[in-house]
């Protein structure tokens, strides 16, 4: 099985944005690749244009069609809230070994496969098993994205570290610039955190364009392309 599990520090800071990036380079460099966004939270099905899951369809030059939706999210919930909360507030558990097979079904019939996480690597999914507990579960190395904003240094080393306490290895870092004028300088924040964790560190400026995606940086070499 070979793939790449992308997760974050926090929620909102570019983990789709990075997905979708690596979805579009990787068929513009001619290679095979699958994304799979499984939890998704804050949509309802007859509005997913514009989503995350729209965004990943769009990266992988897919149309948004019932079926796409369904590939691709399978686990889909109304309040924007972690799984755990959205599911109980329709009455539902979220089906960990259901969502543990969709995952593997995909790494097997797909030559690579991209997980997207929900939130942060430590966001509870189901009683409590954790965004980490699900990666450990698939044993895929990660990609971490996290903000540029003030206090994301401390944010990405602890959960950097409390991710290595697990025995989960982050391949790579993605520091995504954070909205507004107010945050430190986005190259400095990348070199700090990756002198502190050691692993490589690229950036992803604020880009402002229609599919964003299309325009970020070669994230390539983070899945060793």
């Amino acid at each position: 099985m070979s793939g790449f599990f992308i997760t974050s520090s926090g929620t909102e800071i570019g983990k789709t944005l990075v997905t979708a990036a690596l979805c579009y380079q990787l068929r513009q460099a001619g290679k095979p690749v699958t994304a799979l966004k499984p939890i998704i939270s804050g949509v309802t099905d007859d509005a997913m244009e514009g989503t995350d899951t729209a965004i990943i369809a769009d990266g992988l030059g897919l149309e948004l069609t019932p079926d796409v939706v369904n590939q691709i999210s399978p686990f889909r919930y109304k309040a924007p809230l972690a799984p755990v909360m959205a599911a109980e507030l329709e009455g539902r558990t979220l089906d960990y070994d259901a969502l543990i097979g969709v995952c593997r079904n995909s790494l097997e019939a797909n030559p690579f496969t991209l997980v997207e996480g929900v939130g942060g690597s430590f966001v509870p999914l189901v009683g409590k098993t954790l965004v980490t507990d699900w990666i450990s579960d698939l044993g895929l190395p990660s990609l971490m994205v996290v903000g540029s904003y003030l206090g994301t240094i401390s944010h990405t080393v602890a959960t950097f570290e409390a991710m290595r306490a697990r025995g989960l290895e982050t391949r790579g870092i993605i520091v995504s610039e954070s909205a507004g004028d107010e945050h430190p300088d986005l190259e400095r924040t990348a070199r700090e955190i990756a002198s502190l964790t050691g692993v490589p560190t690229l950036t992803i400026p604020r880009i402002k364009a229609d599919r964003p995606w299309r325009h970020a940086p070669d994230l390539l070499p983070l899945v060793g392309i």
